[in-house]
Parts: C-alpha cells; sequence; structure tokens
C-alpha cells in the first residue's frame, strides 16, 4: 500500500488512522468538509467534500488513485452508493467503518448474524435514518451497497463501542464524573451487556485490514462484554465511593434500546490480540479519575 484516501480521519480513530499510515509511508489524503482543523500540516494532501452531495465526490476524486480507501463517515445508503460511483476504478481495496450495530440487540454475535448480501437496502440519506434503529439500518443497508454493488475487495470492519483517553464522546466519562463527584445518574436497563475495544487498537486494526489479504465483515475488540451495573461496580470499586443512580438522575449515555456484544473469535483466529477489557477500563476509569 503506497497511497490511501480517507473519508474522515480528523477526529479519534481517524486521526490514529492517519498517524498510523503517515509513520508507514503512506502518501495520505484526506477527503472532509473542511470544518474540523487537523494538525498534520503538508504530510497529508487534503480535499473538500460532502457526503450529501454526489458532485463534491465525483469532483474531489476525478483524475486521481489510491490503493486503499477507508471510509470512516458513511452513514447512509446514498452515501455508499454516490462513493462507489464517484472511487470506481480509483481505488484497490474499500475498508468501511461498519458497527456492531448491524446485528440485532443481543450478545455474542458472529459475523454470519447479519449477511449483507441477503439484506435489502432502500436508497435513503443521512437525515432520514432517526435515532438508534436508524442507525442501524443506515450501517446495515450502507454494507448491503458496498458488498453487492462493489466491483473491487471490500472489508466492513463492524466496531463495537469505541473508548479512550482521545474520546471526544466522554461517554465513559460521564460514569466515572457522576461517581467521583457523587452526582445522580440514571441507567435504565443495567443489565445490558457491551463490547468496546481501544481507540489505538481500532485503528491498528484498519490499518492491518488494508494490508491484508481478507474481505468480507469482520468483528474486533476485546474479548469479553460487561453489564452496565457490572461497569458502575467497577467504577465504584476503582474510586472508593458509591454510585448514585435514580429515575431523577442524567441519563447515561449509554442507555440502549438493548445488549449489543460480539464475538471476536474470527479476528483472534487471524493472529489479532486486543486488551482485556478489564485492563482496558480500569486504566481508562483511573485516568478519568
Amino acid at each position: 500500500m503506497k497511497s490511501a484516501l480517507i473519508l474522515g480521519g480528523t477526529q479519534f480513530v481517524g486521526k490514529r488512522l492517519v498517524q498510523l499510515l503517515i509513520d508507514d509511508g503512506v502518501e495520505v489524503t484526506i477527503a472532509t468538509r473542511g470544518l474540523t482543523a487537523d494538525t498534520f500540516g503538508n504530510q497529508v494532501t487534503r480535499l473538500r467534500i460532502d457526503r450529501e452531495n454526489a458532485g463534491s465526490l465525483e469532483k474531489a476524486f476525478r483524475d486521481k488513485k489510491w490503493d486503499v480507501v477507508f471510509d470512516q463517515t458513511c452513514y447512509s445508503s446514498q452515501e455508499a452508493l454516490d462513493t462507489l460511483k464517484a472511487l470506481k476504478g480509483k481505488v484497490k481495496k474499500y475498508i468501511f467503518t461498519s458497527s456492531q450495530a448491524v446485528y440485532d440487540f443481543g450478545t455474542n454475535h458472529k459475523e454470519g448474524g447479519f449477511n449483507p448480501l441477503e439484506f435489502t437496502p432502500f436508497l435513503k440519506t443521512r437525515r432520514e435514518y432517526i435515532g438508534y434503529v436508524g442507525y442501524q439500518e443506515a450501517k446495515r443497508a450502507a454494507e448491503a451497497i458496498l458488498f453487492q454493488n462493489a466491483e473491487f475487495p471490500v472489508v466492513a470492519v463492524r466496531f463495537p463501542i469505541i473508548i479512550g483517553k482521545d474520546d471526544y464522546t466522554n461517554r465513559l466519562h460521564f460514569h466515572v464524573e457522576h461517581v467521583k463527584e457523587g452526582r445522580t445518574m440514571f441507567i435504565e436497563h443495567p443489565d445490558f451487556r457491551y463490547s468496546f475495544i481501544d481507540s489505538g487498537e481500532a485503528a491498528a486494526f484498519l490499518l492491518s485490514m488494508a494490508k491484508s489479504d481478507y474481505q468480507g465483515p469482520i468483528n474486533q475488540g476485546s474479548e469479553e462484554d460487561i453489564s452496565l451495573s457490572e461497569l458502575i461496580k467497577l467504577i465504584e470499586n476503582l474510586l472508593g465511593k458509591k454510585a448514585i443512580v435514580s429515575a431523577e438522575g442524567n441519563p447515561s449515555p449509554y442507555n440502549l434500546p438493548g445488549s449489543w456484544s460480539i464475538n471476536t473469535s474470527l479476528a483472534e483466529s487471524m493472529g489479532f490480540r486486543f486488551t482485556s477489557l478489564d485492563s482496558l477500563l480500569t486504566d481508562l476509569i483511573r485516568y478519568y479519575s
């Protein structure tokens, strides 16, 4: 891999991925709306695009080619289709940032739990996908568009919840802060279970997929999952303080409609190893506190 196009690349995992590619000697182009500044200076080429405007993609990608595209900003079936058309004949492999949300609510999902080749997508814009159910359909439909229409290999990286010291969403930090400061929070379903991955390992996995011969969907992340009640207990033990939980508290940003956790045995069978969830969470809780 000598050249890469990143759709996104200015926040969180995207920034880590850009740096890994630069360190690897890859010529990097980042394509964004141009609203978020980056710190890469003259180490990258920048293109301005609007994922909701197909014409902007065609204009930006005209007369250009890359070995790999990393798509971090696709949130609709229409965007997936427009991007395929704009990149036709211009890339050799497509790494799509998908989500464990493609699976129905539940635990220990393997890749076969959702087959994008058997899903019938409807063309919609990102504004037509509402809430968690909308997000789920958007990722399913985008995967379906890509796998059913792409003329090049596609990898759908089905991320679980991404956490790290650079997590701008502050969702894990919310829980640590509330316990530390004695603030009341509301956890609707304390027994629902979730999977997580470290942001650095997420970026490294994306790079590994670009270098590999693998194509298809794949799960990755810490092998274990955890319930919200177990997460709160871990925070309490590390901080030496009791959480205050009641229906009158601030809603947890992890208040999802059901459990979402994945089985990572396929990635592990390919030689990938991820930080244990207890170690990952313990480190971050201590950092936030």
